[in-house]
């Protein structure tokens, strides 16, 4: 064979990895309430957690319930830390002082970050006779697939009021579903609220829940009964659900992590 027709060989078989890479539009998503690292033994154990997100090699993690020097989990800041575990970057957002430090939701991610926005969401003051928590989101726009940006979120409703997290689900349709808004986005959270709950009916007027109606429930973790964490994509937006699926993972929170693989659609 001549130099000339291995060398054309070569060049062809280059240009069709190169093509199939940029053609991969997939995006590997987590979300992960982490329980501010506690397993259901009673140990905090960071690396752990960290082993349940690389096992899905995900280009972005949504985490929930993030502590960041608090005394119960030992003032470690657990975002810079599950960070450095899983070689991703982080992004934190506190929603309250808690014991010393911080309490809130993260975001990790493999892609390039031009934006990072932290927003409060409703919520009811905790009294003496009622324990409430501050709410809010973390979102991220990130450089996609094609170099498309869209926008990336974490959040976690109201544990234990229902006005909370209706107030709270409209917010978020408000913030980041709101008409004209050109930017694709991802919802991912814990939204303490069942598929057929009206908080759920709330957000799913404005969005696509990727984990089917038939998925498996993800709390709690070591024998689940109902779901409540979700990965959603607003209606319209250019994604396809490629898989989708509950890990089965029993021990290192007290909720299960959500997966999906999302293909972000050339327009």
């Amino acid at each position: 064979m001549r130099k000339s027709s291995i060398l054309s060989l070569v060049l062809s078989f280059i240009v069709a990895v190169s093509t199939g890479m940029a053609e991969d539009k997939s995006l590997r998503i987590l979300c992960y309430n982490i329980h501010y690292g506690q397993g259901n033994d009673g140990v905090y154990d960071l690396e752990r957690l960290a082993a349940v997100i690389k096992a899905v090699d995900p280009d972005l993690v949504a985490l929930q319930e993030v502590d960041v020097v608090v005394r119960r989990s030992g003032k470690v800041h657990q975002a810079k830390k599950l960070g450095e575990l899983t070689g991703l970057k982080v992004h934190y957002g506190p929603t309250q002082h808690y014991e010393g430090g911080l309490f809130g939701n993260a975001v990790l991610t493999k892609l390039p970050v031009s934006e990072v926005l932290i927003h409060p969401l409703p919520y009811t003051e905790a009294t003496p006779e009622l324990t409430s928590y501050p709410r809010g989101f973390i979102a991220v726009t990130v450089e996609g697939p094609g170099g498309k940006p869209f926008r990336f979120v974490s959040t976690h409703f109201q544990h234990n009021i229902e006005e909370d997290r209706l107030a709270e689900a409209q917010a978020v349709n408000e913030l980041l579903a709101a008409e004209g808004d050109p930017l694709p986005t991802i919802l991912a959270g814990d939204m303490n609220a069942t598929p057929d709950s009206e908080p759920m009916k709330i957000l799913l007027s404005k969005w696509t829940n990727a984990i089917g109606e038939a998925s498996a429930p993800t709390v709690p973790s070591k024998e689940p009964t109902s779901r409540i964490d979700y990965i959603m994509f607003r209606k319209g937006d250019p994604f396809t659900v490629k898989e989708a699926k509950v890990i089965p993972e029993a021990m290192a929170s007290d909720h299960r992590p959500v997966f999906a693989v999302l293909e972000l659609k050339a327009e």
